[in-house]
């Protein structure tokens, strides 16, 4: 009995400011790479994001996110020597995925990429978590008791 092909999760952070024309290309050669010697499960492009840090000078990057089963071993290693030499690839991941995990979410690739913040609003998260309840018959904290506040004078 053969077991199923393994699940592969292939990342790609293209150049924004190559053509798009090349591009498309690019991500197209991986697709039908991936369709020759697999099966292509899913392809979302989540557009252009900024970056945490800059690469190559580069401050924001084309997100694509492709799935797939592999059949061939052969096709990781073409994979990933097209990926290395092309010039558009800022970075590139390859894993494969462990039985059971959940499936990527479902990002749009109109989210907001140029007015990303520091604190990750971006994203969808608060900037600052709500503050925790405080234990029943506790009223005073090393926030509001003055404890634990660094010496604003200089040490002599």
């Amino acid at each position: 009995m053969t077991s199923p092909a393994a699940t592969y999760d292939l990342m790609l952070l293209l150049d924004p400011q190559a053509e798009e024309s090349t591009r498309t290309k690019l991500v197209s050669d991986a697709s039908a790479a991936i369709k020759k010697d697999g099966e292509l499960i899913r392809h979302d492009r989540w557009g252009e994001r900024q970056l945490a840090y800059h690469i190559d000078r580069k401050t924001s990057a084309e997100y694509h996110l492709l799935q797939f089963h592999a059949s061939n071993p052969e096709l990781l290693g073409a994979l990933d020597r097209s990926l290395r030499i092309a010039d558009v690839v800022l970075r590139f991941r390859l894993i494969k995925l462990r039985p059971g995990v959940p499936e990527a979410p479902d990002v749009q690739a109109s989210a907001p990429s140029a007015r990303a913040g520091a604190n990750g609003a971006e994203r969808g998260t608060p900037a600052e978590a709500p503050p925790a309840p405080e234990p029943a018959g506790e009223t005073a904290t090393a926030a509001n008791s003055g404890e634990g506040q660094a010496d604003s004078g200089s040490a002599s």
